[in-house]
């Protein structure tokens, strides 16, 4: 949350009571593949320091050498410190330098015994459909899990507010991203709300200069250092809007001109899956939590528009059966 909207909350309102402590045992934190070491490496690499990325390219580069170091060993070979070191095991999603070796252990093993080239995290080039199948359900559910576990409440819950009570809501996202700020744009439009989702970079600059308060403005971005998305939002934010950002990387550029950021989970990132697709399943998880709870707000506007849409739209989900079946060969 920004010094801006502590200054509001100070000045006469109260920000949603963060969430009571859970109840049954803490969840634990997934420890990463070994597989998933480059992926999160390259994912992880631009909110790393210069002397974490030294470290974090050395591991991902030669695993078998690194898993043989111990801490004092690889900040030597690295020219860092056993403090950075441990650092960035953890920032790589391990409890410390112990498991990251393990991992690089596993990893290195495995690149010995020839298994077959990874396309994910855990799909090897020769798996079969059945198995891909199975393995992306088990990698979204985790996904969904892991953004689930690390949602702040109270600044969902400021967002809800926030949405429920605009004038207008200008929305910005490019790329994958943008596909999820057209879809919270179409389920704000259809309870009623003014709200716009802009993936035209000119465009979204000239909709932010218009943004006062009473307005928010929504940057969906999963690295948080798009420039496209980060210049509307910072105008929006200079001229009053209330500004949500919605990113895999909490402490990103685009957080410096948020009063409110929601975090989704850092998606396990790899060639033919880039983080640019597996992150929208949890920024996806996001939006239906934004809209449910704008919709619980404004429930007495919210429940005829979604009625009106469904009945507008009722027609075009009745298209007659064809009486004429395609035969073989038939286009």
């Amino acid at each position: 949350m920004s010094e801006r909207m502590k200054e509001t909350f100070s000045d006469g309102g109260s920000p949603p009571a963060p969430a009571g402590p859970a109840s049954g045992p803490p969840v634990p934190v997934p420890v990463p593949a070994p597989a998933a070491l480059r992926a999160r490496v390259r994912s992880l690499g631009p909110s790393m320091t210069r002397s974490m990325q030294a470290v974090a390219e050395a591991v991902a580069a030669d695993p078998a050498a690194c898993a043989a170091l111990t801490v004092t060993d690889l900040a030597a070979r690295t020219g860092t410190s056993e403090a950075t070191v441990v650092r960035t095991a953890r920032l790589l999603g391990y409890a410390g330098y112990r498991d990251l070796r393990l991992a690089l252990a596993a990893l290195a093993a495995q690149q010995e015994s020839g298994a077959a080239p990874a396309v994910t995290v855990d799909i090897a080039v020769d798996d079969s459909l059945a198995d891909v199948v199975a393995k992306l359900a088990r990698e979204e559910a985790q996904t969904l899990a892991d953004t689930a576990a690390g949602l702040d409440v109270a600044a969902l819950g400021a967002a809800v507010s926030a949405l429920a009570a605009a004038r207008r809501i200008e929305i910005y996202g490019v790329g994958a991203s943008g596909l999820v700020a057209q879809d919270l744009a179409q389920k704000l439009q259809r309870i009623g709300l003014l709200a716009h989702a802009h993936s035209d970079p000119h465009l979204a600059v000239t909709t932010a200069v218009l943004l006062r308060p009473g307005d928010v403005a929504v940057a969906v971005t999963h690295s948080g250092g798009t420039d496209d998305v980060i210049e509307p939002l910072r105008i929006a934010f200079e001229h009053g809007a209330t500004t949500l950002a919605l990113t895999g990387r909490p402490n990103a550029p685009v957080t410096h001109y948020a009063d409110l950021v929601l975090a989704t989970s850092a998606a396990r990132e790899t060639q033919l899956r880039p983080a640019a697709m597996s992150s929208r399943t949890s920024q996806l998880l996001v939006v239906d939590c934004l809209f449910v709870g704008v919709a619980q707000r404004t429930y007495e506007t919210a429940a005829p528009a979604l009625a009106a849409s469904y009945e507008a739209l009722a027609p075009r989900h009745h298209s007659p059966v064809p009486t004429v079946k395609r035969t073989s060969g038939t286009r």
